[in-house]
């Protein structure tokens, strides 16, 4: 008798487990938007805005903003329950094409950004341990991989280091902020009495739009819990509570600490700061200052490079799963990881480091981050006339006109990124160009597969 040769079990595929409360969803929102930006944003606010007033009026701005567009992503992320973040809204109201734009962007977007703060961890460390010095990309690649590993053996082991981090984040920026407020008496250097001038009628317009740009950039990463709408628990109740309570939470640090700036530093003094923190931090434990808010910048990234490990997996498992691209990245492990998706996301993450330029990838993304914004909105258009009777758990309130502003904003937004950064727009206008048929070839890749 002939033996009967059985083709081989195709790998389980297992699925994401909806085990994320509304303590994680403020946590990865927190953990994703506050990374850098808020240690660098200060000295460039301060010198479009050389006043005290108007440079703490631009984050509130900032924070009104955030909650105005928080607002409309919210109905989405409701609406959509699926984890995959802007890919999902898009893929489902505007069609394959554009979903996968904003997904292949928004995936290369988050690994090289995480692989740019990932060098600023070896750097620090270097700072703190000299011993460490001029090894960063090491450091780089060893807490990357680490993070992976964490992650590999489940969500849990993920969503628990992003509680923890975040909070050690929030608790290290606060303890700055009441140390700024409690020692702040050393008396103020003679040579930054000196006072810029503050400007006004149409160079005042420009030096606010200036800073907004600066303020939108330093702000985003408030939607991260939309990444992992199909895992939270009772995602009508907890995506809201979650995006809103974010959102509050990074406007408190962020306005907290602006005011702490500028309650220890003349605002002449912040201008032009790289590092306007850690120089108000020096004032005060006199010389000290930088090895602290060192300390204080690696929490912080880590805390941001965890919510990036776990939005780039979200987004490539959606694509695959949609069959927008290679096959087997939607495998999900026993332990709710899409671990396949998860390993390309830190080979991608690890290709930066080892690239020299991946700065310059990164400014070219940056195109693409405003586009995912304003797909977003154009979707919310989109199904409000196509699905009118769909349920919605969470409505934008004021539509249509909110969503006009918001994405009016948006669109203005991108018109200034295009006229102030024409090489890398071209760039990034070559780059969706070439986008097509790399859809049409993933797409073929990722529907071939057998099930």
């Amino acid at each position: 008798m002939a033996s009967v040769i059985e083709a081989p079990a195709p790998p389980r595929r297992g699925h994401l487990l909806r085990i994320l409360g509304f303590g994680f969803g403020v946590a990865v929102i927190v953990g994703n938007t506050i990374g850098v930006g808020i240690l660098r944003t200060p000295g460039d606010v301060a010198t479009h805005l050389p006043s005290k007033t108007l440079f703490l009026s631009i984050w509130i701005a900032g924070a009104v903003f955030t909650f105005l567009a928080a607002m409309n992503i919210t109905e989405l992320g409701t609406m959509l329950p699926s984890s995959g973040g802007h890919y999902t809204f898009a893929r489902y109201a505007l069609g394959e094409y554009p979903g996968f734009v904003i997904g292949w962007t928004d995936w290369l977007s988050t690994c090289g950004s995480e692989a740019a703060v990932a060098v600023v961890i070896g750097e620090y460390l270097g700072l703190l341990f000299p011993a460490l010095a001029g090894k960063s990309r090491l450091i780089a690649v060893l807490v990357v991989v680490g993070l992976a590993a964490m992650q590999w053996r489940g969500v849990r082991w993920g969503s628990v280091f992003q509680n923890f981090s975040t909070l050690g984040k929030g608790l290290g920026f606060l303890a700055v902020v009441v140390a700024c407020f409690l020692f702040s008496s050393s008396p103020t250097p003679a040579n930054s009495a000196v006072r810029a001038a503050v400007p006004h009628g149409w160079p005042l317009f420009v030096a606010i739009l200036l800073a907004m740009q600066s303020m939108i950039y330093t702000y985003d990463g408030w939607a991260g819990v939309i990444y992992f709408s199909e895992e939270v628990e009772d995602p009508a109740r907890n995506i809201p509570r979650s995006m809103f309570g974010g959102a509050l939470a990074v406007a408190l640090i962020y306005i907290s600490v602006a005011w702490a700036i500028v309650h220890v530093l003349p605002i002449a003094a912040v201008a032009g700061q790289s590092m306007a923190l850690g120089t108000a931090a020096d004032r005060i434990w006199s010389g000290q200052g930088t090895r602290i808010i060192a300390v204080l910048t690696i929490v912080s990234v880590i805390s941001f490079m965890n919510a990036c490990h776990l939005m780039a997996s979200r987004v490539l498992y959606a694509m695959s799963r949609d069959k927008l691209i290679i096959r087997h990245a939607d495998l999900v492990n026993r332990g709710g990881t899409p671990t396949i998706a998860l390993a390309l996301s830190t080979i991608a993450a690890l290709l930066f480091i080892s690239y020299g330029g991946f700065n310059k990838i990164i400014a070219v993304l940056a195109f693409f981050f405003v586009i995912n914004y304003i797909a977003d909105l154009i979707s919310i258009f989109v199904l409000r006339k196509r699905e009118p009777t769909r349920q919605r758990p969470y409505r934008v309130p004021g539509y249509p006109w909110t969503t006009a502003l918001t994405l009016a904003i948006y669109t203005g937004f991108l018109a200034s990124i295009i006229a102030a950064d024409t090489r890398n727009s071209t760039y990034a206008l070559i780059l969706l160009a070439a986008s097509y048929p790399a859809f049409r070839l993933l797409k073929k890749a990722g529907g071939t597969r057998q099930h």
